[in-house]
């Protein structure tokens, strides 16, 4: 079988990824397009305390098992199943279940810092950078954390201030310059979602898959 098709999805935390990725998932069908979240590639961390994880910087690259992160997509491309890990954002530890994912046509690869590695750059077809406003991502961030990862306001507030934010324009604003496809506004830019659906069809008929 032909190798997957790899597109990238990269921008700040809250930016807007995940909508762009399940817009394409939606469109093109589950059948043809995996999701593979960077997200859930953090370093297992259980050999520390809650108050010791606690106090890691999970927004710099040093935090994410990259190594792990390469070989599943390598495997994904290959059209080989994987085990990918789940990460608990309550208890900042990867849980004991993993998720299987078969190989599929399309391998949407999504997180805040996947263009900042050379490596998985090179295994993209598509390179795309989410561009939203930093207050907008802050409210979004807020709003999720607190709902889906119980944190306290204060909490959210410390850590973005002392690492989220210095992070990301040191790290993620920067992986800006790496992207084919900058999409303005966020998720919510349905031209610029639609040009990209646009090129993944035309990658998909190269290969004699039509759609």
């Amino acid at each position: 079988m032909d190798k997957a098709i790899v597109i990238g999805i990269a921008g700040g935390s809250g930016s807007g990824k995940t909508l762009v990725s399940r817009n394409i998932l939606e469109d093109l069908g589950s059948d043809k397009v995996v999701i593979l979240e960077q997200d859930n590639y953090y370093k297992n961390l259980e050999h520390l305390s809650y108050e010791e994880r606690i106090k890691v910087n999970y927004d710099h690259p040093d935090a994410l098992d990259d190594e792990l992160l390469i070989s599943h997509l390598k495997d994904l491309i290959a059209r080989h199943p994987i085990n990918q890990p789940l990460y608990d954002f309550k208890i900042h530890c990867r849980k004991k279940e993993t998720r299987r994912i078969e190989g599929s046509l399309i391998i949407i690869l999504e997180g805040i810092l996947i263009l900042d590695n050379p490596i998985l750059r090179e295994l993209m077809d598509i390179k795309v950078f989410v561009d939203t406003d930093a207050d907008l991502r802050f409210i979004r961030r807020l709003k999720r954390d607190i709902l889906e990862r119980g944190r306290s306001l204060e909490a959210v507030i410390k850590q973005y201030t002392e690492t989220v934010r210095p992070m990301h324009l040191e790290f993620v604003e920067p992986t800006k310059r790496y992207s084919d496809i900058i999409v303005p506004e966020g998720g919510y830019n349905w031209v610029a979602v639609d040009l990209l659906k646009t090129k993944i069809k035309a990658l998909l008929r190269e290969k004699g898959e039509l759609i």
